[in-house]
């Protein structure tokens, strides 16, 4: 994310101007922009005319606009942001307080007012513009007949491919058909790799799935480089690697997070940190559960005996539309930062952060155990 210019200052009003570079900086974008703010983007809208002839014709024009926000929706097939309000720009070809969708990609520069930018608006704009954030993190999830080959970047897992196949059964009849019908399937997801992995910008590729499929695709994969001559591959060897996962399906890369030899990979970005500290919590949820709560009644509980040591909360709760809920979330991490407590913000759009939301979003390790509060119902 390129930051052109700003003027913000913690709690005040203030304005910022941004370019987004890729479709990760645009859901910083959707965790940034909210009710009520106003987003001001050139944009293209329809507009009708009158003819020679006295009837009217439509044409696309190209003006700037300030909406109002009223909504905001994230496309990640898309690849954009949709933000929609009212206008308060005056214009020949749209009225004040029309409606409009401004359809906000990849390198289009947009300015974002707020009345008021607190902690968090202010973090994800560090994080936006932050390169080290970013995992980088290639995987192809395989098994006999599936593949889906997905990118794991600092606050987004996106899915860049999926590969299907029928397979003939191994015995019988079609069991001739079987292997020529498995190279097909072995091409194709060569091919989404090839398509979809950038290895100037990925640490690693790695080859999941249960049973022998993920090393089948390895030495195809091997096999291809030197018969096509793939420098992208071969030169690349050294950073694809193996690794179980429970199946094909996306939700499976939680396994290939929990990989040592992945995590090394990726230890010192914020998907990594997101991943030691959940892994961490269910250890202690096993070891020492008076030290391990989950729930905003518990978590708040903890917080008011100053007992919390690391903090994990899903930044869909700071998408909340009633504002004094939000408030709360936000004093929460600050409070937990001031006493020397460890605040970590799970983006929704990992595995990571999907789990801690089937833990209700919100989360935490404790200093020391509390068990008088374990059992409560709060």
């Amino acid at each position: 994310m390129k930051q052109l210019k700003s003027s913000l200052d913690k709690n005040a009003a203030g304005f910022i101007q941004l370019v987004p570079d890729n479709v990760e900086d645009l859901w910083h974008l959707y965790n940034m922009v909210g009710e009520e703010d106003l987003v001001t983007a050139t944009t293209m809208r329809k507009v009708a005319k009158e003819n020679a002839s006295g009837g009217k014709d439509s044409e696309r024009v190209k003006m700037k606009l300030c909406l109002r926000v009223e909504a905001v929706d994230f496309d990640p097939e898309a690849e954009e942001l949709r933000i929609r309000g009212r206008n308060t720009t005056e214009n020949d070809h749209i009225k004040l307080g029309a409606y409009h969708t401004l359809e906000v990609t990849a390198s289009r520069a947009l300015t974002v007012a707020k009345a008021n930018w607190d902690a968090m608006h202010l973090e994800v704009i560090h994080q936006a513009c932050n390169p080290a954030a970013s995992a980088d993190l290639a995987a192809v999830l395989v098994q006999e007949g599936l593949a889906h080959v997905v990118l794991v970047g600092g606050s987004c897992t996106f899915l860049r491919a999926k590969v299907e196949a029928n397979l003939p059964r191994k015995r019988g009849a079609a069991a001739a058909g079987y292997d020529k019908a498995f190279n097909k399937f072995l091409e194709n997801v060569l091919q989404a790799i090839l398509k979809s992995v950038d290895f100037d910008v990925v640490k690693c590729l790695v080859l999941a799935g249960p049973g022998f499929t993920k090393e089948q695709l390895q030495a195809y994969i091997r096999q291809e480089a030197i018969k096509r001559d793939l420098k992208s591959i071969s030169t690349n060897q050294s950073r694809i690697l193996l690794a179980h996962a429970s199946s094909g399906y996306k939700h499976a890369l939680k396994d290939v997070l929990s990989v040592p030899a992945v995590m090394e990979r990726i230890k010192d970005t914020k998907a990594g940190a997101e991943v030691r500290a959940l892994n961490a919590f269910y250890a202690m949820m096993t070891s020492n559960p008076a030290r391990a709560f989950y729930g905003p009644g518990h978590v708040l509980a903890a917080h008011d005996h100053l007992a919390i040591d690391t903090l994990l909360i899903s930044d869909s709760l700071f998408r909340s539309s009633d504002l004094p809920t939000r408030a709360r979330w936000v004093a929460l991490v600050e409070a937990v930062r001031l006493a020397k407590g460890t605040v970590h913000i799970f983006s929704s759009m990992h595995c990571s952060g999907e789990q801690l939301r089937q833990l209700t979003g919100v989360a935490s390790i404790l200093r020391f155990p509390l068990p008088e509060l374990e059992d409560m119902e709060l």
